[in-house]
């Protein structure tokens, strides 16, 4: 049995250990979090190093890929500096890959019309095959990296306008501490409601989960949530604000959908050649196994 980690920065309380089956290989998925202590994770990755398969990188990115361009974050690609023998990804090429269809291939199996057409994604730059997805769907859409981000209270709108201001700022952004770019740890399950004219922008609201959940508003009804990273902990929350559906770009897995940067370590370890995949081989491979997106009703309308 092969067996890859996701090494998280992320809160433990998220913690899983499943079998997974890949065509005819059984994969062991573990994901540990360290709660926010890149020290942890850092020892963590050089004592599991030439002892697992393939590590996932999580709670943070080692390269923010917009389109074709890898913007490089130090903080990230510091905890794997160490890391010489096992391949570790934190899930961006098969973050493309899978995501970029994620709603032609979602919305057949979402019952009513949604208009208007119109959707919000808190964090855009990092799920840039997500907004192409959207926006060949024909949305009306608007990125909110600035605000929920840096906190400055700045809607980006259209592709165009996003790669424009990742050019800009991912240079300076890179070189940040990951503590002042992402909810780390405990902050992770925490809701601290914000900026509720931009959840309110339209019925769909997409992108990376622990923004979601961070911010989300009280009340959501109606809403359509695609995105990632979800345990049952997390739909029992969506359902409680009075979501309409939830749509996870990877299949669920023992009741959650992991991160990218788990399920593209597990498809490193399946392909066996004791190295990262690229896009095309990332894309066979979803081909090949059938990996589709999950839908859910969660309140029926």
């Amino acid at each position: 049995m092969k067996h890859v980690v996701s090494i998280s920065l992320g809160s433990s309380s998220r913690d899983k250990k499943t079998e997974f089956k890949l065509g005819d290989e059984i994969i062991l998925l573990e994901r540990i979090g360290c709660d926010g202590d890149e020290k942890k994770a850092r020892a963590l990755f050089a004592q599991m190093d030439g002892q697992v398969d393939a590590f996932g990188v999580g709670g943070v990115e080692l390269y923010v890929r917009v389109q074709h361009k890898n913007y490089p974050l130090r903080s990230g690609l510091n905890l794997v500096k160490e890391v010489k023998q096992t391949p570790c990804t934190d899930g961006r090429g098969l973050k493309l890959v899978i995501e970029r269809n994620v709603f032609q291939m979602a919305e057949p199996h979402i019952r009513r019309p949604i208009v208007p057409r119109k959707a919000m994604m808190p964090l855009a730059a990092d799920r840039y095959g997500m907004a192409e997805s959207l926006h060949r769907a024909g949305f009306d859409l608007v990125f909110c990296d600035l605000m929920f981000g840096l906190g400055i209270p700045l809607p980006v709108r259209g592709l165009k306008q996003l790669r424009l201001i990742a050019a800009l700022i991912m240079p300076v952004v890179g070189l940040m501490p990951i503590s002042m770019l992402y909810p780390t740890g405990q902050s992770q399950d925490e809701n601290v409601p914000k900026y509720e004219k931009w959840f309110n922008f339209g019925p769909v609201v997409a992108g990376d989960f622990l923004y979601i959940r961070r911010h989300m508003p009280l009340e959501a009804s109606g809403k359509i949530i695609i995105t990632n990273t979800t345990t049952p902990g997390d739909v029992d929350f969506l359902r409680a604000r009075g979501v309409s559906h939830l749509i996870t770009s990877t299949p669920r897995i023992d009741g959650r959908s992991f991160g990218t940067n788990m399920l593209e370590a597990a498809l490193i370890a399946y392909a066996g050649k004791g190295r990262n995949l690229t896009d095309a081989e990332l894309a066979s491979l979803v081909t090949e196994l059938d990996l589709k997106p999950t839908v859910q009703e969660l309140n029926p309308g």
